[in-house]
């Protein structure tokens, strides 16, 4: 079974403060599918990691060749064990609809301090903006998909958990 997370604020009535409010929606898988299939993914593109369902690299790049998106990148800073990226993307069947987002990476004395593995900390940091990018503006981000390049934790550990949608 595959869910999001929803988000939403309330306010109280005493001290008028925001707090959230976490409900678990079952998602779309019809609309995750029709995704899958629009893209030509393969289960080799897909994997379940604990609570998301990530798209691997390769399966980043099809989706954006096949859609024809168009990146580019600002550096917002980059230094020897720091950077972030600001990816400028836009679909080329709709150039007005454009997305903003931003890749980091942080390499610290141990895993523990940082959030990558590699000294390459720019190409780190380009890879999950571009990511981040392919997702947003294709409509898997509002499904809960990730993309394997945004986070350590989300490398694929066995071809075991490799999911299949069609099924």
């Amino acid at each position: 079974m595959i869910y999001s997370i929803i988000l939403t604020t309330y306010k109280t009535t005493k001290k008028n403060k925001t707090k959230w409010k976490i409900k678990i929606k079952k998602m779309n898988r019809e609309k995750l599918l029709d995704l899958y299939n629009k893209y030509e993914l393969t289960k080799d593109d897909v994997y379940k990691h604990q609570h998301y369902v990530i798209i691997t690299r390769m399966g980043i790049e099809k989706i954006q060749a096949k859609e024809k998106i168009n990146i580019s990148y600002e550096v917002i800073k980059c230094e020897t064990n720091f950077a972030v990226f600001k990816a400028i993307a836009f679909l080329n069947s709709k150039p007005s609809v454009l997305i903003e987002t931003f890749g980091s990476a942080l390499k610290g004395g141990s895993f523990k301090d940082g959030n990558c593995n590699t000294w390459y900390v720019a190409e780190m940091a380009e890879k999950r903006a571009l990511s981040r990018a392919v997702l947003k503006l294709t409509g898997f981000y509002e499904l809960g998909v990730f993309g394997e390049d945004e986070s350590e934790d989300f490398k694929k550990v066995n071809k075991d958990k490799l999911i299949n949608l069609n099924k």
